[in-house]
């Protein structure tokens, strides 16, 4: 916005902390371990000059000696019959989806290896998520079952038929229940199959229960309108959107899809027709959603219901009880939301994210009254993606617990871990005479099961899904099941007497139900998604009493409304739990916190300080029913005051090897109130003792002041496209040491535009698994040595009223550090024309290319280090170890079956070489020889990086600066468009598009 404004990476810059002083102009926490190399030679630094040349001359005659010994011979398998698809060398791609989502599987000689959005699919076919570009990593998990199990021994899946056969026909006979438990179903054919068991033993019945619910939403539909479902939501219809605590950015319902709508009206495109929604998020900790919001007000999980009551008054002129009063902040913002929302009926959007039906009524009482129904939302054509019923789990309980059930099932349901009791689930799971479990490994609920008949991957499996009403997607196999697995809608066929191929009983459906006329199988399966449905809605009228409604709103929220209120949250990574597994998303930072490898307590730094609370410290967090845990303290700018936030999805004790003892278990903090769960608490926390220090990314470097982030707002922008940007007005004087040349081929560049990069990290994610980027794991990260190429930075601030570092880099008493701004920068090698990193290599490592690319000869390489000193951007990581192939860093990526996930176009580097971004050098080449083959020149559009490919708002536009009808070449033009420190004159290829806020001065 003003030039004037402030901006800081964490805490530790803010307040310029003596050991942040201390380290910040070192460009490495510790220096090479050279006595531990040395060490392993039988070496240290206090050798003597003749005795170290003795050792060295042994180590290289036995290096030569070893030369001419035989060497351990590897001998490789040749096609007797090859597959007539497969060509050594060259991708597959086949369609598939993944929770819904229409994708891209890419395989090399018949391993999946990346995954991307299908960019035709109607849904969702902009990007994708972290968990999933993260989920071709669980394909080769080893912590999984190899086969089917009862107890500790392996049995055949005819002994698996034999038992479960016999126990379903005792409980039948008996006339006991039988219970298939699940989270959200929305396969079509799954249902399908479910209900032909059903039919077979009458007794079954299907009990949804999901660990993150939202069965406050679907009542409270059915209560208004007379229907159970979660609604369609169109942010791209919106030009007001309002969220009460809804991270929708994020975890809640479809973010990806709701990613895609919300930048329709918010992207440089937008932008350049003159328009921009108006975001306003009321939240209590800082969520990926606030983070991007125009305006953000923190409020207390208990003063939601409040507010919305208060808003509803503003809105219709009523005088509802127990609106909000005692936060003023809040209290004022509702007076211009109503406003803002009065202004734009039929084009408005309220969303909240509390799991209370009747909070969710007042909701909808306020989208009718906005005319948001058959606009921007639609609830005619629903969601399929949440179906869960808390009451109907608990129901299970209680039946369990009375000895009524004899036999039940657990398909992708692990209530042992993700149910807040989990006691009272042990306690009615003894009573349940036969137990078998789908989990694909002995999970938590899995060890209580008599047989564990593990379910196949969804990249070894054949399957559909149904996401939205009428539109359809398509599960295909990419690899035959690695162990021995089976899907468990192929379990429940065969329990029911049928013994068709789950493949061919998919196609047979499409066939008969989903396909329309004159489309056969194989065009189906290589699109990959069906749409026979509609979209839009109809308005709907609501007739229950707000007044009542007010009322148990003002009960409900007192009884967390005590001094200390806990909010849990999902992270973006890791999720509910289910992927607690999978070590990419272990190590993804969290997207506000740079956290990775662990959960903590989010609380307020001035909040902390007055409860005694500091940095490291540990506290126990104790709710009413008994329950408490000891947590690490994060000191979080933007958290609501009196508040603290936990996420859920960590301290799993089987998931895995990588994922075992990982944080600590939120979900019993979860409360069961009139039918549904509830995600906050009132809590007592208390000081612990010990320390612990949390491995965050991001922290340790400084931006010494200098103008890295760009933002105005949209009133500034509308009167000069270029404001805020530093392209008006004399810019810094620059020298030039270089020669000039002509680039008359390829030059390939980026352009990011921070008015879309949300902060996800789904690139982060992409990247690794693109590039072969190794894990390292906590204690690594913490010595600031994670190796991502690409990091998103993220940077606070505050307006200028409120200014945190003074010219003379003073800090200023903060009134207020939970009103912070954010600002997120996704930071990669710059590919620089004036490359600093290429004058300093002794040994031309890092050299240029002629397409504009800055190359990395990892041969050449021997890790001076230099390249990463003399690189401004800071984006340049070392190989302090041989991460693929040693022991300290087993987080189970080193080992040859999950190392099938590597992408063989791509080298794996080793200890002591330096490496960064190559702009995905390897699919640049490709596209370039497939153009060859065609015998056409390369199209814009023909290659696209990994991190662009995954990102879901279109943030990253790559392509030729040559092309001048090239997207990149025609964003690079926009007025907003600026260059990080260019007054450095190091010429990167990367150009950044100003931020632009929407706020209320506008």
């Amino acid at each position: 916005m003003d030039s004037n404004k402030k901006y800081w990476k964490g805490l530790e810059e803010l307040h310029q902390t003596p050991a942040f002083v201390e380290k910040k102009g070192s460009e490495f926490t510790e220096n090479i371990p050279i006595e531990n190399v040395l060490n392993e030679a039988g070496l240290s630094t206090k050798t003597p000059r003749r005795d170290f040349l003795k050792a060295l001359g042994f180590g290289v005659g036995a290096v030569t000696l070893a030369a001419c010994q035989r060497t351990p011979i590897h001998k490789s398998v040749p096609y007797i019959i090859k597959p007539e698809e497969v060509t050594p060398g060259v991708a597959n791609y086949y369609a598939s989806s993944y929770k819904g989502q229409s994708l891209v599987i890419k395989t090399r000689e018949g391993r999946p290896i990346f995954v991307e959005a299908n960019t035709k699919a109607l849904f969702a076919g902009n990007g994708v998520s972290p968990s999933t570009q993260a989920s071709v990593l669980d394909l080769y998990d080893m912590s999984k079952l190899k086969g089917p199990r009862s107890g500790d021994e392996g049995i055949s899946w005819e002994e698996v038929d034999k038992q479960v056969i016999s126990a379903l026909n005792s409980a039948s006979s008996a006339g006991k229940q039988i219970r298939i438990v699940s989270s959200t179903i929305n396969s079509p054919s799954a249902l399908a199959a479910i209900n032909e068991f059903t039919v077979k033993y009458p007794t079954a019945k299907l009990v949804v229960v999901d660990a993150v619910s939202y069965t406050g939403m679907i009542k409270a539909n059915e209560l208004s309108f007379g229907k159970a479902a979660v609604p369609q939501y169109r942010f791209d219809n919106a030009d007001v959107i309002v969220s009460v605590g809804a991270d929708f950015l994020s975890t809640w319902l479809d973010g990806i899809e709701n990613t895609k709508q919300y930048m329709a009206n918010r992207s440089h495109t937008s932008l350049k027709n003159g328009k921009m929604s108006r975001h306003i998020q009321f939240e209590s900790g800082l969520s990926l959603t606030g983070t991007n919001a125009d305006v953000r007000v923190t409020v207390k999980p208990s003063e939601e219901g409040a507010l919305l009551i208060a808003l509803y008054n503003e809105l219709t002129g009523s005088t509802l009880p127990n609106a909000l009063s005692d936060n003023q902040k809040a209290a004022t913002a509702i007076k211009l939301v109503a406003k803002e929302l009065s202004q734009v009926r039929g084009r408005a959007l309220l969303v909240a994210g509390s799991n209370d039906t009747n909070i969710q009524s007042l909701v909808n009482a306020i989208n009718v009254h906005l005319g948001s129904y058959g606009s921007t939302i639609d609830l005619d054509n629903a969601s399929n993606q949440y179906k869960g019923d808390d009451q109907a789990f608990a129901e299970f309980l209680r039946e369990a617990n009375s000895g009524l059930i004899d036999v039940a099932f657990f398909a992708e349901s692990n209530p042992i871990y993700e149910y807040y009791d989990s006691k009272g689930v042990e306690s009615a799971l003894s009573k349940i005479k036969f137990k078998v479990s789908f989990a694909d490994r002995e999970d938590e609920t899995a060890s209580f099961a008599n047989i564990i008949a593990p379910n196949s991957n969804y990249l070894e499996s054949w399957g559909d899904s149904e996401p939205y009403a009428g539109y359809y997607t398509l599960v295909q196999p990419t690899i035959n099941p690695v162990f021995d697995s089976r899907q468990f809608e192929q379990s429940f066929l065969i329990w029911a007497g049928n013994t068709t191929p789950y493949h061919d009983y998919v196609k047979a459906y499409w066939e008969q139900n989903i396909l329309p006329q004159g489309k056969n199988w194989y065009d189906a399966l290589q699109e990959g998604f069906e749409f026979k449905g509609s979209r839009g809605g109809s308005a709907q009228s609501f007739t229950s009493s707000v007044s009542d409604l007010a009322n148990l709103i003002g009960t409900q929220s007192k009884t967390i409304a005590k001094d200390i209120e806990l909010q849990l949250y999902l992270s973006g990574g890791i999720g509910d739990g289910k992927q607690g597994n999978n070590a990419y998303l272990l190590e993804l930072p969290d997207p506000v916190s740079k956290v990775t490898w662990d959960n903590y307590a989010a609380i307020e730094p001035k909040y902390a300080e007055s409860l005694g609370i500091g940095v490291n410290d540990l506290i126990e967090v104790k709710a009413d029913n008994g329950y408490s845990i000891v947590l690490p303290v994060l000191l979080q700018p933007g958290q609501a005051t009196g508040t603290i936030s936990v996420a859920l999805g960590f301290g799993r004790t089987k998931a895995g090897k990588a994922g075992n003892g990982v944080g600590k278990n939120a979900y019993p903090f979860v409360r069961l109130v009139n039918g549904s769960l509830q995600f906050n608490n009132s809590v007592v926390i208390s000081k612990a003792a010990g320390t612990y220090e949390l491995a965050q990314t991001q922290t340790h470097q400084t931006i010494e002041g200098r103008n890295i982030i760009r933002e105005t707002t949209f009133a500034n922008y509308k009167n000069n496209p270029a404001h805020g940007s530093g392209n008006t007005g004399e810019k810094h004087k620059t020298y030039d040491l270089w020669n000039k040349y002509e680039q008359p081929g390829h030059n390939w560049v980026m352009a990011i535009d921070l008015n879309a990069c949300t902060g996800c990290g789904a690139c982060i994610v992409a990247c690794s698994v693109e590039n072969n980027v190794p894990v390292v794991g906590r204690d690594e990260v913490r010595r600031r040595r994670e190796m991502h190429w690409i990091r998103i930075d993220r940077y606070y601030s505050f307006e200028n009223n409120n200014e945190a570092v003074t010219r003379e880099g003073e800090v200023n008493k903060l009134s207020d550090l939970s009103q912070v701004t954010v600002v997120h920068q996704p930071m990669l090698c710059q590919h620089c024309d004036h490359a600093p990193c290429e004058t300093v290599c002794p040994v031309l490592a890092t050299v240029h290319s002629s397409e504009g690319l800055n190359h990395m000869a990892y041969n050449r390489c021997f890790g001076t280090r230099y390249c990463a000193n003399n690189c401004p951007y800071k984006v340049r990581r070392f190989n302090w170890f041989n991460y693929w192939n040693d022991s300290r860093f087993d987080n189970y990526l080193n080992n040859e079956f999950t190392q099938l996930v590597l992408n063989p176009d791509v080298t794996s580097r080793s200890r002591g070489v330096m490496e960064k971004c190559s702009m995905c050098i390897q699919r640049i080449q490709a596209g370039k020889l497939k153009a060859k083959a065609e015998k056409r020149p390369i199209k814009d559009g023909d290659i696209q990086v990994a991190c662009a490919a995954a990102c879901p708002s279109n943030a990253i536009i790559f392509g030729d600066r040559n092309d001048p009808d090239s997207a990149v070449s025609q964003a690079l033009k926009n007025e907003r468009v600026y260059y990080v420190l260019e007054e450095l004159n190091v010429q990167p290829g990367v150009g950044y598009m100003t931020k632009v806020r929407n706020t209320f001065e506008a």
